[in-house]
């Protein structure tokens, strides 16, 4: 029994002298958070390796569609030329300046493709990597975009960089003549959907949002309470219809706003609308 307790005082005060020093190291500023020191090596493996399993879980079930239909690989082509070369280059092409600073620095998506399954490249692309870089794409593109993209990335192993230039021109001159995909069905919205997507759309940075992590500084007013708030920007009806106007259209709702236009979906409007239709304390 005595030394049961002995080994238990000894956790506890390894546990507290690390607590003490982890303290120390970011009260006393001594954690670098600067973008040109990079992670230990062994640290970098550590987050990899987290990275590669975490993925692998959460694509397990991921029902992989037809991919080497030419028209998919095509608009993938025109997609990875529009969102992803800028920051992870392609055969020939560099990174962009801005992207060259980025820690940890993207990775070469030729690698990707060739070691991940599609499966968790889509997931990869539609959900994002946390403290990377890599934004969730599933509010910018569509399920059946993020798909072409994968489908274009399996055949980029196997392209020179005159085959990817060539591929570039062919994708194109075909977006230019192929029919848009018409848009998905909408659904009512969903505020625990909402509660995400206005994490993605950066609402935190400007408003305090009762449960959700953001900036510390903020230029717009707090957003707790505003479900009980008679008017939106001090002149609409506050109903679930015009706070998706409001949304979508600041500018024409109150021109001169400082709101910006972020080029929200209806689907997500809906979503974010739901969300703060629950903010009903300021508390």
């Amino acid at each position: 029994m005595k030394n049961w307790k002995i080994a238990c005082l000894t956790i506890l005060a390894c546990a507290a002298a690390g607590a003490g020093l982890g303290a120390a190291a970011v009260y006393g500023g001594w954690y670098d958070v600067s973008a040109t020191s990079s992670h230990t090596i062994a640290v970098h493996g550590l987050l990899d390796t987290a990275q590669t399993h975490s993925v692998r879980r959460r694509a397990a079930d991921i029902k992989v569609p037809e991919l080497d239909d030419p028209g998919r690989i095509r608009n993938g082509s025109a997609l990875f030329r529009t969102h992803c070369v800028q920051c992870h280059g392609a055969p020939g092409i560099p990174p962009e300046p801005y992207a060259l600073g980025l820690n940890p620095a993207p990775a070469a998506l030729v690698a990707t493709a060739r070691e991940r399954p599609a499966g968790d490249v889509f997931w990869i692309i539609r959900q994002g990597v946390r403290m990377t870089g890599m934004p969730a794409w599933q509010y910018r593109l569509s399920d059946a975009e993020i798909w072409d993209v994968v489908a274009f990335m399996r055949i980029l192993p196997t392209l020179s960089a005159r085959d990817y230039r060539q591929q570039a021109g062919a994708a194109e001159m075909a977006a230019s003549t192929e029919p848009r995909r018409s848009a998905p069905d909408l659904r009512v919205g969903d505020a625990a959907a909402g509660r995400d997507a206005l994490q993605q759309y950066l609402c935190a940075t400007c408003h305090v949002i009762p449960g959700v992590a953001g900036a510390t500084h903020h230029v717009g007013p707090s957003l707790a309470g505003i479900a009980s708030r008679p008017y939106i920007a001090g002149m609409l009806p506050n109903t679930p219809a015009n706070m998706q106007r409001w949304l979508r259209q600041p500018g024409s709702v109150k021109p001169g706003s400082a709101m910006p236009d972020l080029g929200l979906t209806e689907q997500d409007a809906r979503d974010i609308a739901a969300f703060l239709g629950t903010l009903r304390s300021a508390d």
